[in-house]
C-alpha cells in the first residue's frame, strides 16, 4: 500500500467520525516522519504503563503496582481495598477484577 492510499484511509476515517482531528494530526505525523508521536495526555501514559507487581506482592501484586505508578506505598493500598471489602465487597471485586485484566511485569 503506498503512502497516498493509507493518507486517504485516514481521511476517510477523518471524515466518517470515527477518527478525531488530533488522532488523524498523530496518526498523519506517523506516517509521513515514521516517528512515534507521544501522547498528550500523561493520564493515558500512566494508565497504559500500569502493571502488575511481581516483587511487592501478598496475593495478585495489584496493590504494589499501583504504589509503584502512584508513589504511594502498598500498605495504605492494601488498607484502602480492605476498607472497600468491608463496605459491600467492592474492594473484592475491584481487585479481583485488577489481578484478571491488569497485566503482570
Amino acid at each position: 500500500m503506498t503512502l497516498s492510499d493509507e493518507l486517504d484511509k485516514l481521511a476517510a476515517l477523518r471524515s466518517s467520525g470515527s477518527l478525531t482531528e488530533e488522532e488523524f494530526t498523530r496518526a498523519k505525523q506517523r506516517l509521513l516522519h515514521g516517528e512515534p508521536v507521544p501522547p498528550n495526555t500523561p493520564v493515558a501514559s500512566a494508565v497504559n504503563s500500569f502493571k502488575r507487581s511481581r516483587n511487592d506482592r501478598w496475593f495478585g501484586g495489584v496493590c504494589g503496582g499501583i504504589a509503584r505508578s502512584t508513589g504511594v506505598v502498598a500498605w495504605v493500598w492494601r488498607l484502602l481495598f480492605a476498607v472497600l471489602f468491608i463496605f459491600a465487597g467492592a474492594g473484592l471485586l475491584l481487585y479481583v477484577l485488577m489481578w484478571l485484566f491488569v497485566p503482570s511485569e
